[in-house]
């Protein structure tokens, strides 16, 4: 099968950006998978692309940039996007010649404003995907009503969280679409996993207001006061760079909390580490979590919408805080500092919790995807229902074997009822 993922620009660095191209990668082993770039704006990827996934740009900045309909507003991307004052009557024409050529039989798009024109161009005979990267909740109503228009040419959406499958369901009302949850996979860990011995917490992202550095900051202060043989070091850079400095130097830590810069990959860094950290008001999803997790090390996490309680079971593989809790989130990472074995332990178990968002148990779940989505539009037949929401909330915090376990028991269960024995 002939898989295309329609991705804003493979040339930059975000997270859509790393988990499209570990899916491509994780894809390629059975499959022909290329990323059609609409954007351009240097010769080569930030991020390292698998050679067996080909890289294709639709438009070329660096020559392009100028060109007369680059110029004028796009007339497809819509408008309430984000993303929008990049796109353009050129954008426009490139994505739709694409994709009226396209020989794939599966097309992913990876934002709203591009999933708008797979639902609005893609020939008949192509299977159209969706994803979501952030939560419908984040989209302004303006954007909302576009998507409730286009979105029911869809064939599949997925997001990467339950919660926000759930919202979509309810409040998108998609008739025919599939609507299904599909987490953000990450490749298995090149490195041995941390052995929990380094006073060493390690956070990482975009230093943006949203993800509350300055409150982790704070609490680490609290932390080296009682521990000044712990470090704090947090990698990324962003607009928040100079006022984090400043508090840094404000509260005496110069000397154990560092910025560290943008590092790619993050594996290499995690593993330095003992405790994986984040205080974000919002969190689509958790990327840098579910990272941490799998090189071995317990993360302590505000429980903000809406990622990060699908991903760490309190207590078990982490811990959950308040939002916006500086002290709350202070006394977790101490009880985490000062108790070895449960440090240690905990990150044994997020080590193991976390292999359900490898690259072969997502890659499977987006086969089955799109499996049964190209089932139902040979046959005419709706759409499967996807599990049982109660069952999902029952299993969050269990461990990957459990997870697999009654999933298979909930589609068995599943097939018997559609087959009217029960």
């Amino acid at each position: 099968m002939k898989i295309s993922f329609l991705l804003h620009n493979a040339y930059g660095i975000g997270g859509t950006i790393t988990t499209t191209f570990n899916l491509a990668q994780a894809l390629a082993d059975r499959h022909d998978v290329e990323i059609v770039s609409v954007l351009r704006h240097r010769e080569r990827p930030n991020h390292t692309l698998d050679p067996r996934v080909a890289l294709r740009p639709l438009v070329d900045l660096r020559q392009e940039k100028d060109h007369p309909l680059h110029q004028r507003p796009a007339k497809v991307f819509p408008v309430a996007e984000y993303r929008y004052h990049q796109y353009s009557e050129l954008t426009d024409r490139r994505i739709g010649e694409a994709l009226a050529a396209t020989d794939a039989e599966v097309v992913i798009g990876t934002r709203p404003g591009l999933n708008v024109h797979l639902a609005r161009q893609a020939p008949e005979h192509v299977l159209r995907v969706g994803q979501e990267h952030l939560t419908l909740d984040n989209h302004p109503p303006r954007l909302r009503t576009a998507l409730r228009r286009a979105y029911r040419r869809l064939d599949v959406l997925t997001t990467v969280t339950e919660a926000d499958a759930a919202a979509y369901r309810r409040k998108m009302r998609l008739p025919g679409v599939r609507v299904e949850a599909l987490p953000n996979s990450v490749p298995d860990p090149a490195l041995p996993a941390a052995d929990g011995t380094a006073k060493v917490i390690v956070a990482a992202g975009r230093l943006v207001p949203v993800k509350r550095y300055d409150l982790l900051i704070e609490a680490f202060a609290t932390v080296a006061a009682a521990h000044p043989d712990w470090q704090l070091r947090i990698y990324g850079k962003g607009e928040e760079h100079t006022r984090l400095r400043r508090l840094i130097e404000r509260l005496g830590l110069s000397d154990n909390a560092l910025l560290m810069g943008a590092a790619a990959p993050m594996e290499a860094e995690w593993v330095k580490g003992s405790i994986g950290a984040t205080a974000a008001n919002f969190e689509p999803f958790g990327m840098t979590i579910v990272e941490a997790m799998r090189c071995g090390l317990p993360v302590v996490s505000t429980d903000c919408p809406y990622g990060p309680a699908e991903i760490i079971e309190d207590g078990a593989d982490g811990r959950l805080v308040p939002v916006g809790d500086r002290d709350a989130l202070a006394a977790a990472l101490l009880d985490l500092v000062r108790d070895d074995d449960l440090r240690r332990r905990m990150g044994r178990t997020a080590l193991d919790n976390a292999r359900r968002f490898g690259p072969v148990p997502v890659v499977e779940q987006a086969e089955r995807l799109i499996e049964a989505a190209a089932t139902a539009r040979r046959t005419g037949r709706p759409p499967a229902p996807p599990e049982p929401a109660r069952l999902r909330r029952a299993l969050a915090g269990h461990g990957f074997a459990a997870r697999d376990a009654a999933y298979a028991a909930a589609s068995a269960a599943r097939r018997t009822i559609r087959g009217g024995k029960r």
